[in-house]
């Protein structure tokens, strides 16, 4: 399937920006550095924490959160070779398969960083897109399926490159969005993957309304694009042709969604999500040229629609997904049944996913998993009808010795119901259990339905999990989504805080022993219930979390500015609502935290500034406070190398035992 991507401002898990006012008296962080005084990353309690990680019996860390042995398989588009990511140096890399001799070859030799992705350009050439230390400056590279040519396409310095389409009717080439004129700004150039030639093909340099996406027809010519016009609204352009001029066809709220997928077969007009005049985002086909919806072609009454799929080959749409409790489809097209249905037989009691096929669409690669399974790959012949078996992702992990992930619902104090998952250890009954709160980070985001490794770790200790998706969880409408609007510790903290209740209510938790824990947003979130409902947790984790509203708001990569005033209406203004941005940042609230805290921070995080969680640790430890933290120098927005994510698990999984089970150390 085409991946023609529209690079739209992305308000779930936007830009984690960091800052501070300083005319409201707070201390500073400024262009990534700390103004408070150096303090040991490594704290000693780190070690015995680690040593008290787990009970006999007890299923090893690195059994959770080892790269897989083989996993990300993809089929060349004539269907001669498999491809797949494997470790070479505890890294993940590319390896290529050919499927009539069986011989391997290893293609990449990435060292410090596992491939972040990778796709087949061709039948001879793979691209992958990798950054360096977690900087998320991602550079984008190619190299033959023997492993030759190897070539970085993208060699600028603090450059950040996207791909917007892969082109896959013209071989050589594809294109893909720089921001190397202006770090604000991405502009489109259309690339060569063998010789590294750019063209650039539009300017962008407005910034007071730039241009945050781009989308191309079926010929690989763009002629749609998205601009933020005054900061808060979203304007659609069109051209009939590269040669033209942009004109705009609508203006609408950044909080209406009007996002184009892809142009319909004819080129003439396009299929685009949508929530104007609704409030679940459903999918429409819109004519281009005035923005009206033609048709409406999917909605469901309850979730937002996420996602359209079309068959390139045959030219017509063939699925519509949405997420309930899990992804669910909505099939279309009669022939995409028949392979559904088929599916269906094959792998009854798994979920599974279509990651790759051949041009032809006769081979595909398929993924299955489970709520206590990271399932498996295999190759679909649909001429033969046959499966063959690629590999388990995770052999080491027994689905047996795995807890079941099981939706909950309960109502908020204001009268919303909030869905949410609850886990239990296996063999234990849902009665007086010490809990784990895990919050989903973003905050516009929502948590899923599947394997998750940090679940199944913290079950298997012992731990019942918590989680949560609470108002501005996405997937659940525009008017949930908003009711979250400049509600950080307010009613979206109420929203966590009611549902620790309800479990306690339940008899399900323990009320001494509930810890909360997240990454990012969520490790705000667990900052903040430390700090605004400080008797309702035992002890916290902070994971890149956020601990100050006004030093959130600064540290920013510089190609989320034009975002900004977009999130001065989500989050707040550090000045017009500094009051309230006081009030619910936890570094001001530090006073109030009674139980222990252990933090844990990527240096070269781009989203929440290693800043940030120096505050919260300096603050503390200012008052004699032991605080474990755990640093990264080679890390960003969370731990993608092997040994660091053992560590940071190691860590966490004993400061838990301690802290929540202390009877039993």
């Amino acid at each position: 399937m085409k991946r023609n991507l529209l690079i739209l401002m992305i308000v779930s898990f936007v830009p984690f920006f960091t800052a501070c006012n300083e005319s409201d008296g707070e201390k500073t962080a400024k262009n990534g550095e700390s103004n408070f005084p150096l303090i040991d990353p490594v704290n000693d309690s780190l070690e015995v924490l680690k040593l008290i990680e787990m009970d006999e019996g007890s299923i090893p860390v690195e059994h959770f959160f080892q790269n897989p042995v083989e996993t990300g398989f993809q089929i060349s588009p004539n269907g001669k070779y498999i491809s797949y990511l494997s470790p070479y140096e505890n890294r993940l890399n590319i390896h290529v398969k050919n499927r009539e001799t069986g011989d391997v070859k290893r293609i990449t030799d990435s060292e410090h960083r596992d491939i972040m992705a990778y796709f087949w350009a061709n039948n001879d050439r793979l691209v992958y897109l990798n950054d360096r230390g977690g900087d998320e400056n991602y550079r984008i590279y190619a190299v033959n399926k023997d492993g030759s040519n190897q070539r970085d396409l993208t060699p600028f310095e603090d450059v950040r490159a996207q791909i917007i389409d892969e082109l896959e009717d013209i071989e050589d080439e594809m294109i893909i969005g720089l921001n190397k004129n202006n770090p604000q700004l991405h502009e489109p150039y259309r690339l060569n993957i063998v010789t590294g030639d750019l063209e650039q093909l539009a300017e962008n340099t407005d910034m007071f309304n730039p241009i945050m996406g781009w989308l191309t027809d079926h010929d690989g010519k763009i002629r749609v694009a998205l601009k933020i016009e005054g900061g808060v609204n979203t304007t659609l352009l069109y051209r009939e042709t590269e040669e033209d001029e942009f004109q705009s066809v609508k203006t609408v709220p950044f909080t209406e969604s009007i996002s184009p997928l892809f142009f319909t077969f004819d080129n003439k007009n396009v299929y685009a999500l949508s929530n104007l005049n609704r409030d679940k985002t459903a999918v429409v086909k819109m004519d281009i040229r005035t923005g009206e919806e033609i048709e409406e072609i999917y909605k469901n009454p309850d979730f937002d629609v996420s996602g359209l799929n079309y068959s390139r080959k045959r030219k017509v749409l063939t699925t519509v997904s949405f997420t309930s409790w899990k992804r669910e489809r909505y099939v279309i097209d009669n022939e995409m049944k028949d392979v559904i249905k088929r599916l269906d037989r094959e792998f009854d009691g798994y979920e599974y996913g279509i990651t790759s096929s051949t041009k032809d669409e006769n081979m595909m690669v398929v993924r299955t998993y489970s709520d206590r399974s990271l399932g498996s790959f295999y190759l679909y012949d649909r001429k033969a009808d046959t499966f063959e078996f690629l590999a388990e992702v995770n052999p080491e992990l027994n689905e047996e010795e795995m807890a079941e992930m099981k939706p909950v619902t309960y109502q908020s104090r204001d009268g919303l119901t909030i869905h949410g998952y609850l886990t239990l250890p296996v063999g234990k009954e849902a009665e007086n259990l010490p809990v784990v709160v895990n919050v989903h980070g973003g905050p516009w985001a929502r948590d899923n339905w599947g394997f998750n490794p940090e679940v199944q770790l913290l079950a298997n200790r012992g731990y019942a999990v918590f989680q949560m998706n609470f108002r501005g969880s996405t997937g659940y409408g525009k008017e949930f989504w908003m009711s979250s609007f400049k509600q950080w510790g307010q009613t979206m903290q109420d929203d966590v805080t009611d549902g620790v209740k309800w479990l306690i209510d339940e008899g399900i938790a323990d009320p001494d022993r509930i810890a909360i824990y997240g990454a990012s947003y969520g490790g705000y979130a667990a900052l903040a219930g430390l700090t605004l409902t400080p008797e309702l947790y035992a002890c916290g984790i902070s994971y890149v979390g956020v601990s100050n509203l006004f030093t959130f708001l600064k540290t920013i990569p510089p190609y989320w500015e034009p975002l900004l005033d977009m999130m001065h209406e989500m989050v707040g203004h550090p000045e017009k609502d500094s009051i309230m941005f006081r009030e619910n940042s936890p570094f001001y609230q530090v006073d109030n935290i009674q139980a222990p805290l252990f933090v844990a921070q990527g240096a070269k995080d781009p989203r929440v500034n290693k800043a940030e969680s120096d505050q919260i640790v300096n603050a503390l430890r200012e008052r004699n406070i032991s605080v474990p933290y755990l640093v990264k120098e080679n890390e960003g927005h969370g731990f993608l190398n092997e040994e660091n994510r053992f560590e940071f698990y190691k860590a966490m999984s004993g400061f838990l035992r301690m802290h929540l089970q202390k009877d039993e150390i």
